[in-house]
């Protein structure tokens, strides 16, 4: 069982900076796919940023482009997102995801999330 620990988060002013890590662990074949989602209170989790671990094609929400961005260290498991110029309105549980493809599986995992808070 794949397991997926984030860290980074914490509480920021407007117009700041933060690091999220997301480190992978117990893996078992081949990461194929890291990001992040976000969950603010009351709405929906959604994708933030993802990355295929080869070939470098990302995706990310229109909401960060420009001020988001993702990384990933296919050697240690680990995929990173940098934000800058936060805002309010990035405030949210961020969870770190990864797809595994294992015995001509693919299989999803999550992590426990850490908290963004950005404050006015």
């Amino acid at each position: 069982q794949v397991q997926l620990v984030e860290s980074g988060g914490g509480l920021v002013q407007a117009g700041g900076s933060l690091r999220l890590s997301c480190a992978a662990s117990r893996v078992s074949g081949k990461i194929t796919a890291m990001a992040w989602y976000r969950q603010a209170p009351g709405k929906q989790r959604e994708l933030v940023a993802a990355t295929q671990t080869t070939g470098g094609d990302t995706r990310y929400a229109d909401s960060v482009k420009g001020r988001f961005t993702i990384s990933v260290d296919n050697a240690k498991n680990t995929v990173l997102l940098q934000m800058k110029r936060l805002e309010p309105e990035d405030t949210a549980v961020y969870y770190c995801n990864a797809w595994t493809f294992y015995n001509w599986k693919n299989s999803e995992y999550w992590g426990q999330g850490t908290q963004v808070t950005v404050s006015s």
